[in-house]
């Protein structure tokens, strides 16, 4: 898979989820000014919450757009089979009797953790150095293992690239 269509698809997934919360955003400000929504009682806090509801939608913007500034930019790095992984490495996780092209694949970023894209025919999963699989490869190198899940299931790093 080669990391600058990974990189553009993770991009336009983000666009997308930006777009939605543009829209829910403007919708939830319309509704806390609507005349409809004035208050009829001191019980009455449909406005209220619809403008906490434009608050939160703001800042969801605000985090989204940092987000997909840091993926615009971010440089793509080539790793070797000694290199130890860090930030934009793509990594294939080997899990049981998967075959390679089955095999989880996860995309190291600096943020947009939980992202979730196709490309190539293949489920890619963003995940972030703060995350606790993020935490564990950190460093690692192929070949490497790592025990994380449920159930702490032990996997060998089958590919950093």
């Amino acid at each position: 898979m080669k990391k600058p269509a990974l990189l553009k698809a993770i991009i336009a997934r983000l666009d997308a989820e930006l777009a939605l919360s543009l829209h829910a955003a403007r919708t939830a400000a319309a509704g806390a000014t609507d005349e409809q929504n004035k208050a009829e009682n001191k019980y009455d806090t449909r406005g209220l919450e619809l403008s906490y509801l434009a608050a939160g939608q703001g800042r969801k913007i605000a985090e989204a757009e940092a987000t997909l500034e840091q993926f615009r930019t971010l440089a793509l790095r080539d790793f070797g089979p000694l290199d130890p992984i860090d930030v934009s490495a793509l990594i294939a996780l080997e899990c049981g009797k998967k075959t390679a092209d089955t095999q989880p694949l996860y995309f190291l970023a600096p943020r947009g953790g939980g992202t979730e894209v196709r490309c190539a025919g293949r489920d890619v999963l963003v995940i972030t150095p703060q995350s606790p699989l993020g935490q564990q490869l950190l460093g690692r190198r192929k070949g490497d293992r790592i025990s994380f899940g449920r159930d702490a299931a032990e996997h060998r790093i089958a590919s950093v690239s």
